[in-house]
């Protein structure tokens, strides 16, 4: 048996480290945590190469001891417990005293505090969690924590790190959630020199969802309160037809603590029930605020998840408060029309404003109308007026002046040269007598063109090309006879062997779709869209896309970087409906979310173009999409989708005739 030895003290600090610190997002979350409890108003965070480079928070709170800054860096040194008793009341968000102990042992640490009233501060410097020694120093009331250099003593940590804007995101979605869980604190987030978010810390929760989620998202909320005994829940939540594509936008709180909670999205999800299309998810910002002896915080290494004491309490005060705000303010109510004495009609004309009611009154013993008679056509013909005149009719006279391109020919004088009427002089009847006509301008007679003999309609190819013989189109009967269209879903065709098909043209036309867009053979067609669609994804989605351009060029997007989580788009597959780019972009988030291979992770994107660009059951679709998608399953070149669903049902002639009792 090996021999059992007690590990370093340094190698058990990295230990610990790895299970506090995974990436430069971890560190911001304890650093900025310890200044919420540390009463600060204001908290500003900044990062450098993703926090791989710098890391610096700065708060305005209480300050820390010059004396006591070493012991702040020791494993289990706290200041939030005292005696047992106190975990089963954590009603701070940091408390177990690892954090700046783990964050030391893997940087190069500089702190310098400054407690409120004390005329100087302190700084120190720790690297690899060894400390220096306290010096005096500047510093403006608060702390400021700089972290540089992260994980440069454990290289097996630093190579799993991913690339520096997928840091920064991260941490950019963790800003999101702290300044919306404590309203009344002013977050200040700066990536690389340039601003990302910026909250007023007015203590409003719509201004903070204002300034962290965007206007668009903002617009879309309705606010939620309710309470249930000593359980409240509070916040917002989105409007049944401005559903998501995803849960990404579900962000729930307890006790001030962001926590992601499958009891907490079953319940927001509940109260949607029957309102919400097929594939939407709601979004919200709740706050569930409760007894803190009735949660436990510690169940989780990051804190992110909790447990509840009285779990089916805490379900039914959120579902009842979504399912109430929901059906009180579900949709604007239409203001009432206008009382008809008091309809203004400033133009005083036919417009009149009248209920039907009135309309009725008045109107009744009335008779309609009659039509205007058209003005009649002037369809008389002036002296010396070719018969061309015939085919153009005269500008009515109370029309004014037709176009000259309309405007018939003058008349011809009786004495006009024989070359206008088309006669030889020695032809011509003795002059007459003729009224005065004003002379006008000769117009030339064009000349006639040269008669050609025109093609046969259908020439004789067997008379005149000897050895030759015309192809004569012969229609052969399709296999399959489609016999019609239920529900505008489903194909009924009648086999030869007298089997009834049902094919579900969507599940078709999506296998189609998803093995062309496999095989790859030709890149796929793209339309640019008139005006560019500024799709809102939030911060990690938005920076998860931006992250993978290449492969979203590979399906047929055109994306740049908008700001603050959006994403512009300009070009998108020619088969993809403008309407349905949100929704595809944050399926595609989400795929690329999830921690699957390369390979599964691409099919998934390719399952979700296949089924965004087939046909959708209740579409009217023609004959030939029809004839089209029959031929391909008939052959046999279409059997299941790509969700594994079957794409056509098979009914014999003998189950039929057993349903009707004829077998």
């Amino acid at each position: 048996m090996p021999h059992i030895q007690q590990l370093p003290a340094h190698v058990a600090d990295l230990i610990a480290a790895g299970e506090v610190v995974e990436r430069p997002a971890s560190v911001v979350k304890e650093l900025v945590e310890n200044a919420i409890d540390a009463g600060a108003s204001a908290v500003v965070v900044e990062l450098r190469r993703g926090g791989m480079g710098l890391i610096r928070v700065t708060d305005n709170g209480c300050g820390i001891a010059p004396e006591q800054l070493p012991t702040a860096f020791l494993r289990h040194a706290t200041s939030k417990l005292r005696t047992p008793e106190d975990l089963g009341k954590i009603g701070t968000l940091g408390f177990r005293g690892e954090a700046l102990a783990a964050i030391s042992a893997v940087s190069r640490v500089d702190i310098r505090t400054r407690r409120h009233g004390d005329p100087e501060g302190a700084s120190l410097h720790l690297e690899g969690g060894v400390p220096g020694d306290v010096e005096a120093a500047g510093a403006p009331e608060g702390t400021t924590i700089l972290v540089r250099d992260l994980f440069y003593n454990t290289p097996a940590r630093l190579k799993f790190m991913k690339k520096d804007s997928a840091e920064t995101a991260a941490v950019s979605g963790l800003m999101q959630h702290l300044a919306l869980s404590h309203p009344g604190v002013s977050f200040k987030f700066l990536k690389d020199g340039t601003e990302a978010l910026h909250t007023p810390g007015d203590g409003r929760l719509d201004s903070a969802v204002y300034a962290a989620l965007g206007r668009d998202f903002a617009r879309s909320l309705l606010p939620v309160k309710g309470r249930d005994g000593e359980t409240a829940v509070s916040g917002f939540v989105t409007r049944p037809l401005q559903g998501r594509g995803s849960r990404a936008m579900q962000v729930f709180f307890v006790n001030g603590r962001f926590i992601k909670s499958q009891l907490l999205t079953a319940a927001l999800e509940e109260g949607y029930r029957n309102q919400l299309m097929k594939g939407k998810f709601p979004g919200c910002v709740l706050a569930v605020t409760l007894p803190v002896t009735q949660v436990d915080v510690n169940v989780h290494p990051a804190k992110t998840q909790v447990k509840f004491a009285q779990e089916k309490a805490v379900f039914d005060v959120v579902y009842h408060t979504v399912l109430d705000a929901l059906a009180e303010q579900g949709g604007p109510a239409s203001p009432p029309p206008p009382a008809p004495e008091t309809a203004s009609n400033p133009r005083g004309d036919f417009f009149q404003t009248m209920d039907a009611k009135t309309y009725r009154e008045q109107g009744a013993g009335q008779k309609a109308p009659r039509k205007a008679t058209p003005p009649a056509w002037n369809t008389e013909r002036p002296s010396g007026m070719v018969n061309l005149s015939d085919r153009v009719p005269l500008s009515p006279p109370d029309r004014g002046e037709r176009p000259a391109a309309r405007r018939p020919f003058p008349p011809l004088r009786q004495d006009a040269p024989s070359s206008v009427l088309g006669e030889k002089p020695e032809a011509r009847a003795p002059a007459q007598a003729a009224p005065a006509v004003p002379k006008v301008q000769e117009i030339p007679e064009a000349p006639s063109p040269p008669e050609r003999p025109l093609p046969p309609a259908i020439p004789q190819l067997r008379e005149e090309l000897p050895g030759q013989e015309a192809l004569e189109s012969v229609k052969r009967e399709a296999p399959w006879r489609i016999a019609g269209e239920v529900l505008r879903t489903y194909i009924v065709c009648e086999s030869e062997e007298g089997d009834v098909w049902l094919i579900d043209k969507h599940a078709a036309h999506e296998r189609i779709n998803f093995d062309r867009l496999k095989a790859g053979l030709e890149p796929p067609m793209r339309q640019a869209l008139l005006t560019p669609a500024a799709v809102e994804l939030g911060r990690e989605d938005g920076a998860l896309l931006l992250e993978n351009l290449p492969l979203l060029e590979e399906l047929g997007f055109s994306c740049e970087d908008f700001g603050g989580g959006t994403v512009l788009v300009r070009e998108v597959p020619a088969d993809l409906d403008a309407g349905d780019v949100t929704a595809t972009l944050e399926e595609i988030a989400g795929k690329l979310r999830s921690g699957r291979s390369p390979e599964e992770r691409r099919e998934g994107l390719l399952h979700t173009m296949a089924c965004k660009a087939a046909i959708k059951g209740g579409w009217v679709s023609s004959q030939e999409e029809l004839r089209a998608l029959v031929d391909r399953v008939q052959r046999g070149e279409v059997r299941y989708c790509p969700h594994g669903r079957p794409v056509a049902v098979r009914l014999t002639g003998y189950e039929l005739e057993r349903m009707f009792k004829r077998a």
